[in-house]
């Protein structure tokens, strides 16, 4: 397993981003746009997730559910 000394990412959890990319045309992936994509999507997913955190936390609640995951996406995209 090779890992990526400046994102702690392994050739394994690559795989599912590039596979990503793939789906979306590319013949091939360099391991760079990988890492990037990867880097890329963690970003927005912590996004996402405090967003749901804090309207979970609107909720009353300590749980973060589905429903707030799909409206804390619906909020990002309108700003």
């Amino acid at each position: 397993m090779k890992i990526n000394d400046t994102t702690g990412t392994t050739r394994s959890s690559l795989a599912p981003v590039e596979r990503i990319i793939r789906k979306a045309g590319a013949d091939r992936v360099s391991e760079g746009a990988g890492i990037e994509l990867a880097r890329v999507l963690e970003d927005y997913g912590i996004d996402v997730s405090r967003e749901a955190i804090t309207l979970a936390k609107h909720a009353g609640r300590t749980t973060v559910k589905d429903e707030d995951i799909r409206l804390a996406v619906a909020r990002i995209k309108k700003s």
